[in-house]
């Protein structure tokens, strides 16, 4: 993939429509078929079919000559490609069928430090505080330690594709992968024009090929809360959850919380592992190099 340092590769409303068609088959939708197709996925003039345009209008759309479809055929473009909600909305934001882009919010590095007195409390969860880029701008001692494999740790996806713990290091990979891309794109469908995560896009794509292929897939997925599988050199399998959260006040944070079930082995072990490196530093706050716009 053909791009330099620093600049993201554009996921624009064509790229989008083109790598959603070619993920859904013809047997997803119920199409007969018969001898050997020539194209992954469906026909452009299947998906047209399936959204009532006519296939010249969709060309138009994937190859960029048409870029602001109406309200009605995006939303008749997400049911024929079978998008979840938050793909349809991504969607809707590269169509820009939300009326007037709002104006680009000012965020910060800076996490407040009320919240970081709080990380630091929570003596028996690992919680760390994220922007959009996936960069980690405070963490406290248990999520050092939880991360202390790492040779570094100022990013998350960073961590997770360049640096080669990651595989060791979470139990399931490539669905940590898959869901770290997915994120990254949610991001840019929020802000397309945020220069660290231009950065960031930029470096994987040059430095990873995991990361450049699961980015083409254009799947969009936040965080939420699921099932953590991971493996620490220090105390083995960890069996964990993680949680996220809004950081109200501060646009584009999300409270990231680890934490294990009560009376589990993984909770011996979390607690085993926070016991090793009780001497660490606390809270890691990351205010330098605030980004306005």
């Amino acid at each position: 993939m053909g791009t330099d340092e620093g600049s993201v590769p554009q996921a624009g409303l064509g790229e989008f429509l083109s790598a959603r068609r070619s993920r859904l088959l013809p047997e997803d939708i119920g199409l007969l078929t018969s001898g050997r197709r020539r194209v992954p996925g469906l026909r452009r003039e299947e998906v047209a079919l399936l959204a009532g345009v006519s296939t010249d209008y969709y060309m138009r759309l994937e190859q960029g000559r048409e870029r602001h479809p109406s309200p009605q055929v995006v939303e008749a473009l997400a049911r024929a490609l079978h998008l979840d909600e938050e793909a349809t909305e991504h969607l809707r934001r590269l169509a820009h069928t939300g009326g007037r882009r709002s104006r680009r919010v000012r965020r910060t590095r800076r996490v407040d430090p009320h919240l970081c007195r709080l990380l630091e409390r929570w003596s028996e969860a690992a919680a760390f505080v994220l922007d959009g880029a996936l960069d980690v701008l405070a963490r406290n001692r248990l999520a050092k330690a939880l991360h202390s494999d790492f040779s570094f740790d100022d990013n998350l996806a960073r961590m997770v594709f360049l640096d080669p713990v990651a595989h060791r290091f979470y139990r399931n990979w490539e669905r940590t992968a898959s869901a770290t891309v997915a994120e990254l794109h949610r991001a840019a469908g929020l802000d397309s024009d945020d220069p660290r995560l231009n950065e960031i896009v930029g470096e994987l794509s040059l430095k990873s090929t995991d990361f450049r292929s699961l980015w083409a897939r254009h799947d969009v997925r936040g965080k939420t809360g699921a099932a953590k599988p991971l493996h620490h050199s220090s105390v083995g399998d960890l069996d964990l959850r993680y949680d996220s959260f809004t950081v109200n006040g501060a646009p584009g944070q999300q409270l990231i919380v680890y934490h294990a079930e009560p009376g589990t082995s993984s909770e011996e072990s979390l607690a085993l592992l926070g016991s090793l490196h009780a001497d660490s530093a606390g809270i890691v706050n990351r205010p330098e190099r605030d980004r306005s716009d």
